[in-house]
């Protein structure tokens, strides 16, 4: 109900603008069209034209935006739509206006009004929406030795391991590299593809392997 309230609070004024200065700009196009010889329901389907005609360009131009589409030339082809129907709108308005300059602006007023209420609620229609950004893949890059451990692999393939095995430091960053394969790839992880995520020698990824399958 709140949320129904507040549309209409922000929304409503707008659409009675733009019902309002539309239903002004339509009765000058009507009479316009029915004093050049357009009688009858022809007056009438000529006002509903150039009316919708700028709403209808209206949209197609705030959908070109809104898919990034390119045009071909210097305009496109909605606001090329939009800038006519705006010039037959006005003309029409300016034509039931008295030759003075307020008569003029008191008569563009309706069409003027109009096309900023069409306008603002396209802008309204079209604004951004931000959407959640979606959770982070695991990285598969991968990891070096030197995140957590300091490891030199010169030193393991020319010093034999230590009696008491590896380090519990480097052993427990090997179960979760080993844990994170087994989630993502549903099998064990191997010797090779261990030592290559830690970067250290054969040797020790063997020993590393043999702690974690009987630890």
């Amino acid at each position: 109900m709140r949320r129904i309230t507040n549309w209409c609070l922000d929304t409503g004024p707008v659409l009675v603008l733009a019902a309002i200065a539309g239903a002004g700009s339509f009765t000058h196009i009507r009479d316009t069209a029915t004093e050049h010889g357009q009688t009858g329901w022809m007056s009438w389907a000529i006002a509903v034209c150039i009316d919708l005609t700028c709403v209808m360009a209206a949209r197609e131009r705030q959908r070109d935006k809104k898919t990034g589409r390119q045009r071909r030339g210097p305009v496109s082809w909605p606001v090329l739509v939009l800038t006519g129907g705006i010039a037959l709108s006005l003309a029409a308005n300016l034509q039931q206006a008295d030759p003075t300059v307020w008569g003029w602006i008191t008569a563009a007023t309706p069409a003027s009004a109009f096309l900023i209420a069409v306008s603002m609620l396209e802008r309204r229609a079209t604004a951004a929406h931000p959407e959640p950004s979606p959770e982070p893949a695991p990285s598969t890059e991968l990891v070096p030795a030197s995140a957590n451990v300091s490891i030199s692999q010169d030193a393991d393939e020319d010093q034999p391991a230590h009696r008491d095995g590896p380090a519990p430091a480097l052993v427990d960053y090997a179960r979760r590299i080993a844990d994170e394969h087994h989630t993502r790839h549903g099998t064990p992880i191997t010797r090779d593809t261990l030592r290559t995520r830690l970067g250290i020698s054969n040797q020790l990824a063997t020993d590393l392997l043999h702690t974690l399958h009987t630890a």
